[in-house]
């Protein structure tokens, strides 16, 4: 319901004003003049202001300067009688978006509030779009002083000028996304949407709708059209997470709009045409995929056009005391708290399976159970269980006579589901994967 404030010095007119637009159904409000209606604007949200040009005190023009000058995204209409159309005109030329007349008909004054709201609509969908690339600003810097990382940067910023397709691989936690994040942040499309969709969270009876969207009717709950991925994100940047696990159905259809550029909506016939830079991501073999026949060897091709790997955090350990650091100060705690030398060691020899992530939440942990305004290396001891796991798996001596690799892993996949009382999220953990990884594990084990 839209939010109108009517500004106007003649009790009257304010009366009859909000007696046409409340019967509409819209929310109003009144101000006998600029002043009053400028403290309103202050500490309220409106989506229009329809406002009376001559006023005491604050006059409607007065009024127009301020709300510019609070930067208060609220279009303004005038209310004038034929004598100041002059002003209303110039009021326009300084933003005001239109004007009625004295005396007016109903029939007009609605007409101006409808096309007035669609305008303050597009606004707010603005304010929100500016919101998210601001979001994407922040996140563009990434944490890092490690050659290795120098390099991918590097080379994320020479593939950030242009079109090309990007590959980004490279174990869970790496920051892939933020990679993503990175490359549209500084591209030629960064005022644009950055759109990501995880590929492994989307059911396949529903993945050619979140891709290309669907027309009313075409299934079954397709109350209304609705807009897919590719249209959203047009003029900007499609982030496709978790590729390797869309449906080979899927993947005939995906490479057709890469080639295309061109979609259909489900149960639609138009051809509508995209303009969306896209990036893919996995943490699987895509090669190996090609192999077995779960990935198009085409769809590889057009996809892997320019390929990056951001290495593990065990390759760049360099960049694990300014991440800390980084988290440290993201957890925005007043107690000052720092990580001693012997704790920065112990975070440095460790192997980090999870990556960036798992350092995130180990430091989180770390903040949570500190005393004082330190963390030690005995406050993060919790990691040498951890440790201990990990060198137990390297030490693994294979017998002469060999092992079953594929019951091996049925084998570790039931012990970590009684363990965690088959919570799937929990027994990926304990296989150091993740659940989109695990779920594939299954999926191989049932055939």
């Amino acid at each position: 319901m839209a939010h109108i404030l009517i500004v106007d010095d003649e009790e009257r007119m304010r009366h009859l004003l909000s007696i046409m637009l409340s019967r509409r159904g819209y929310r109003v409000e009144q101000a006998a003049d600029g002043v009053e209606a400028l403290t309103m604007i202050e500490s309220a949200s409106f989506d229009m202001i329809i406002s009376d040009i001559k006023m005491p005190r604050m006059d409607g023009i007065e009024l127009l300067k301020k709300i510019q000058e609070i930067d208060v995204p609220c279009p303004v209409v005038f209310i004038t009688a034929f004598a100041t159309v002059d002003s209303a005109v110039n009021a326009m030329r300084d933003g005001a978006v239109d004007y009625i007349t004295k005396p007016f008909d109903e029939d007009r004054i609605v007409l101006t509030v409808e096309k007035t709201l669609s305008l303050s609509r597009i606004l707010a969908e603005n304010r929100h779009l500016k919101k998210e690339l601001k979001k994407t600003a922040g996140s563009e810097k990434i944490i890092h002083v490690s050659k290795e990382m120098n390099a991918i940067i590097a080379l994320a910023y020479k593939v950030s000028q242009g079109d090309t397709a990007v590959l980004i691989t490279g174990e869970s936690g790496t920051g892939k996304e933020l990679l993503a994040n990175y490359i549209h942040a500084v591209s030629p499309r960064k005022n644009m949407r950055f759109v990501p969709v995880n590929c492994a969270a989307i059911s396949p009876n529903l993945v050619e709708s979140e891709l290309f969207g669907h027309e009313k009717g075409a299934f079954t709950g397709a109350s209304s059209r609705a807009t897919g991925k590719f249209e959203y994100a047009t003029g900007g940047t499609l982030f496709l997470d978790e590729i390797g696990d869309l449906s080979l159905e899927a993947q005939a259809k995906l490479l057709r709009a890469l080639q295309e550029k061109k979609i259909q909506r489900v149960g639609g016939n138009k051809e509508i045409s995209v303009d969306v830079r896209v990036i893919c991501a996995t943490n699987q073999d895509l090669d190996k995929r090609v192999e077995k026949g779960a990935f198009r060897k085409d769809l590889l091709f057009r996809i892997n056009v320019f390929p990056i790997k951001p290495p593990p955090l065990r390759e760049r350990n360099d960049d694990v005391a300014p991440l800390c650091r980084h988290f440290l100060s993201q957890l925005d705690d007043k107690r000052g708290i720092r990580l001693t030398d012997g704790a920065i060691k112990v975070l440095k020899e460790y192997s980090w399976p999870g990556n960036v992530r798992e350092l995130a939440n180990v430091i989180e942990r770390a903040v949570i159970i500190c005393d004082g305004k330190s963390i030690t290396a005995q406050t993060i001891s919790f990691l040498k269980t951890s440790v201990e796991a990990n060198n137990s798996a390297v030490d693994f001596a294979l017998p002469r006579e060999g092992v079953s690799l594929e019951k091996m892993e049925e084998t570790l996949v039931e012990q970590a589901l009684k363990l965690s009382g088959n919570n799937q999220t929990s027994a990926a953990k304990l296989l150091g994967l993740t659940r989109a990884k695990f779920r594939v594990l299954m999926k191989k084990m049932n055939g």
